[in-house]
């Protein structure tokens, strides 16, 4: 029974595992100037509205409409997880080591094997009779 939860317990970390390093993740950030005014993971970050006022005003002079530049400015980072699982070519163990992971698994598998309790010596005996009062006897009394 314990066995069972532990591999299934870890059945789901190995799963869990699995899914976070095939996991993609873009961090987007808005700076305005210096300050960082929002961070956004899978989605678009909130502008300031810098923008927009920066756009007036180029609109307005064509002249300068490439010479100005923006104070706000957009990073993206992407955390890039495995595109595909594959098994690489692994060592093959030598006949030693083939011998010493059996004897270890074997005898680290017996740690958890529970005997059953089904069977309790004191079943078919019955509690003694009470023939006195012990703490009246005694005089002795719980406050």
């Amino acid at each position: 029974m314990i066995h069972n939860r532990i591999l299934q317990l870890f059945s789901v970390a190995m799963a869990v595992l699995v899914l976070f390093s095939t996991l993609s993740i873009s961090i987007e950030k808005h700076y305005c100037g210096e300050h960082l005014v929002d961070v956004a993971i899978f989605a678009e970050a909130e502008k300031c509205g810098m923008e927009a006022a920066d756009m007036n005003l180029e609109a307005s002079d064509e002249d300068s409409l490439f010479m100005k530049k923006t104070c706000c400015k957009d990073v993206i980072d992407l955390v890039e997880g495995q595109d595909e699982l594959s098994l690489e070519k692994t060592k093959e163990l030598n006949s030693h080591q083939k011998v010493f992971l059996f004897s270890f698994a074997y005898t680290f598998s017996g740690l958890f094997e529970l005997e059953p309790q089904d069977h309790s010596p004191f079943e078919h005996y019955s509690p003694p009779n009470v023939v006195e009062d012990i703490q009246v006897l005694h005089e002795v009394f719980l406050i």
